[in-house]
């Protein structure tokens, strides 16, 4: 089968050795992916607007794949702040409250680095 790998031109990408999401037959993966902090939209402080706009660029990943969120299956977050629940299934329900994958939401002590505070990997499948 062919694989697919979509890069994002994130220097992280060589340095690491890793792709943004890669497609082999009908089998979607992405890395774990923080949001673009820019502190006005999208603040260190603030847990929803940093899962939506996780959301909303893994949302265009998939579409450079030919897929949608419709087709994932399973989410995975991991947050420095389990207090932040409240806000990330909200923000995690705008996309997924009919399609409903399975999920996992899972407190760690540190991502790579301080401002971040939510990091979501997705599985997805087309049918």
């Amino acid at each position: 089968m062919k694989r697919e790998n979509i890069l994002t031109g994130s220097p992280w990408e060589d340095k690491m050795g890793y792709c943004r999401a890669v497609r082999i037959g009908n089998i979607i993966e992405v890395s774990g992916t923080v949001a673009i902090v820019d502190g006005e939209k999208v603040k260190a402080t603030d847990a929803y607007a940093q899962t939506l706009n996780i959301l909303e660029r893994v949302e265009k990943v998939l579409d450079d794949l030919n897929a949608s969120m419709k087709d994932v299956i399973r989410t995975r977050i991991f947050t420095t702040d389990i207090s932040t629940f409240e806000a990330v299934a909200t923000a995690h329900a705008t996309f997924f409250k009919d399609v409903k994958p399975t999920t996992g939401f899972y407190e760690i002590s540190k991502l790579v680095a301080p401002e971040y505070l939510v990091e979501i990997e997705f599985t997805a499948v087309l049918s």
